[in-house]
């Protein structure tokens, strides 16, 4: 059964079917296409991406301290690999969509084909091949072109998918390491509460051994004035 033929057979919905499953499989070819090619090269570019993106608010940490920078740098991080995550899903509804819809509008097709066939026998009293063989074709075919568009959206769906993972992964790897870069200078920069303890204690100690020599030099002088009558 040619493409002719198949022409002939069908009607409006049928054409309809056809033409809205020719659409979809277009639209799956090109939107599968450019999202592998853009999550591949978002691999590729996220991780120093991310490190630019810290680097220039690196200005505005330097004079904030501990708490803030950390706040700072991860509702930055936070924000970018929300960015990174919306720009990688672009397009996979339109696959999933393509990949669930397309055997049933394909199915659709088929029980419409099956109901010409059931038809023309009604009409015809005959259940020849010449009464059925063009309608059970057209179901056939309705079915098959179901599938063909259905599968290559599966296929760019769970490969995007994949690749998706891939992004997601060196961007929070990046994020933890910028994350205890940030934590770096606070340890530097700001004593902790032992340290300042252990000063105090020093600062105390020195004080009480300065006025006990003191005290120490002006005891023989108290003790020889008050042994002259």
């Amino acid at each position: 059964m040619d493409f002719t033929t198949y022409w002939q057979y069908s009607d409006t919905v049928t054409r309809t079917l056809f033409f809205l499953l020719i659409f979809l499989s277009i639209v799956s070819w090109v939107t599968g296409i450019i999202r592998v090619l853009q999550s591949r090269k978002l691999v590729t570019t996220v991780a120093d991406d991310l490190s630019q993106q810290m680097q220039e608010k690196r200005s505005d940490l330097s004079v904030a301290d501990a708490a803030t920078r950390r706040l700072i740098t991860e509702q930055t991080l936070l924000k970018h690999i929300g960015r990174y995550r919306f720009a990688s899903e672009r397009g996979l509804p339109i696959l999933g969509t393509t990949a669930a819809i397309a055997p049933f509008i394909g199915l659709f097709g088929t029980v419409w084909g099956i109901f010409h066939a059931l038809r023309n026998i009604g009409m015809s009293g005959q259940a020849g091949l010449g009464q059925v063989a063009g309608p059970v074709g057209e179901a056939l075919i309705m079915t098959g072109l179901g599938i063909a568009v259905a599968i290559p959206a599966v296929v760019f769906y769970n490969l995007a998918v994949r690749i998706n993972r891939s992004v997601m992964y060196h961007a929070n790897d990046r994020a933890h390491d910028l994350l205890a870069q940030s934590a770096k200078p606070a340890a530097i920069q700001q004593p902790s509460i032992s340290d300042e303890s252990t000063v105090t204690q020093t600062q105390l100690i020195k004080a009480i051994h300065a006025e006990t020599q003191v005290t120490q030099q002006t005891e023989p002088y108290h003790k020889s004035a008050s042994s002259q009558p």
